[in-house]
């Protein structure tokens, strides 16, 4: 398959808006991304870098969603996840090429992340019918307690170049069943990869006619990611990178570091000196 074919089929331009609610992208930025192929040095296309205002409008929308998608019941919420692992069952061969050619990895690696997100679509379907609370005795005669648990609200994701898709559907698919809704910002080595899943997910949005705000994402370099970590509007934000980048950053509230190496160690201050040795 030639790169401009399955370019097209993933409904990629030239010029791409880089901040979207959904279907409907958010224009303004006069700014532009320029994504160049590893593999060949080739000018893939451009991608508009998110400004203020324009993320801004992307969080209104997304509290807007939430309000929406929390009252649906968590099994219908894992409806709209499976449909979206059979979007990307059919398009696993464009969007595993368009991985490896925009980020560098092998075809196989390419179609492999995309069956990672495959898997993680599965799975979310199976755990938003296992979304479990403890029932427990009262001391209150007539009277029993039960836990149940509640979405957190906007899901920030800040993802690597390394696994431009795979890593952002482990979050969302996961956020989404949970009742959550997602905010994206996608390395800046690899915004095509952002634009081409968020052209997939509106395909389920539309046959389902969901609100505009469940799957959104923003474009940029760390500036933008900057806007979502410290935004106290965002609940949660899971990000990948290093620990000189991971450090950078406060959070407001919660947040998940995903460490961008293999066997990293957290330490505390409480912990002694031949221990962390």
């Amino acid at each position: 398959m030639q790169v401009k074919e399955f370019l097209k089929k993933l409904g990629l331009k030239t010029r791409n808006q880089g901040a979207s609610t959904g279907l409907n992208d958010i224009t303004g930025s006069r700014r532009y991304l320029e994504s160049y192929s590893p593999v060949d040095g080739q000018y893939i296309g451009s991608v508009s870098i998110t400004t203020r205002e324009q993320y801004d409008q992307v969080i209104l929308s997304a509290e807007q969603a939430f309000k929406v998608w929390r009252e649906m019941p968590a099994p219908k919420r894992g409806e709209i996840v499976r449909q979206f692992g059979d979007v990307l069952r059919q398009y696993k061969d464009p969007l595993g090429r368009l991985v490896s050619y925009e980020m560098g990895k092998s075809l196989q690696e390419g179609w492999g992340e995309v069956q990672e997100m495959i898997d993680i679509c599965d799975f979310a379907v199976g755990l938003s019918r296992q979304l479990y609370g403890l029932t427990m005795h009262s001391e209150r005669p007539g009277h029993r307690m039960y836990e149940q648990w509640h979405p957190l609200g906007i899901v920030g994701i800040i993802s690597a170049f390394n696994f431009p898709v795979a890593v952002w559907s482990w979050n969302a698919c996961i956020a989404w069943v949970c009742g959550d809704v997602c905010v994206w910002k996608a390395s800046e080595k690899t915004p095509l990869c952002s634009i081409a899943c968020q052209h997939l997910f509106q395909k389920v949005l539309k046959a389902n006619d969901l609100p505009e705000g469940i799957s959104c994402i923003i474009n940029g370099d760390y500036k933008v990611g900057e806007f979502m970590t410290k935004d106290p509007r965002v609940a949660l934000v899971s990000a990948t990178g290093s620990d000189v980048w991971a450090r950078s950053w406060v959070r407001p509230s919660r947040s998940a570091w995903v460490e961008a190496c293999s066997n990293s160690v957290a330490i505390t201050p409480s912990s002694s000196r031949p221990r962390r040795i």
